[in-house]
């Protein structure tokens, strides 16, 4: 079976086409999310991972649809590399992590769920930050209210990661944050 067909129904099993999020429910955004990566030509194991990113639920998102003891349940459908990535993702202490994540040599990966930092690599930091992208323009895009209170702040911060940052992905944060503020 297609690794997306059967995340996508492990999510639902989980209730995540029950949960309100702009633009209808958590299910309907992580679709989103997979595909704008897809548009973008990530990987096949990133686009899972944007698929299942809050599947440990976020710093910015705190629902969990699986505690982290149950890790092994995700990767068995995913695989371990797109489930080490939806780790990454759920676990990034933002406040901690952002500001110097494109600066190459100090870049710190605060993980929020055991308070440990650690020098992540280049490939981490740019499927981290396309992640990111992938889901805060779902925001943007689909929450006008969510466009105008965080839209020049996040292009601050994708300016930022820019170095990270596909091309195709880039374009889109300039396209869609670029007149929101």
């Amino acid at each position: 079976m297609d690794a997306e067909d059967d995340a996508a129904r492990f999510l639902t099993t989980l209730g995540a086409g029950a949960i309100a999020h702009p633009g209808g429910t958590l299910l309907d955004h992580l679709l989103r999310v997979r595909g704008r990566l897809a548009g973008w030509g990530a990987r096949r194991e990133l686009q899972v991972a944007g698929l299942c990113h809050a599947t440990y639920g976020t710093d910015g998102f705190p629902t969990a649809l699986l505690p982290l003891d149950r890790r092994a349940e995700l990767a068995a459908v995913i695989g371990p590399e797109a489930e080490r990535l939806v780790y990454d993702y759920a676990s990034c202490d933002r406040r901690a992590t952002y500001p110097a994540l494109a600066d190459e040599g100090h870049a710190v990966f605060r993980d929020r769920f055991t308070g440990r930092g650690f020098v992540p690599s280049v490939g981490m930091r740019c499927d981290f930050a396309e992640l990111t992208a992938a889901n805060e323009l779902d925001l943007v895009l689909t929450d006008p209210a969510f466009a105008s209170r965080w839209g020049a702040e996040l292009l601050r911060l994708f300016t930022r990661l820019r170095p990270l940052l596909s091309q195709s992905a880039w374009k889109e944060c300039v396209s869609a944050c670029g007149s929101t503020g």
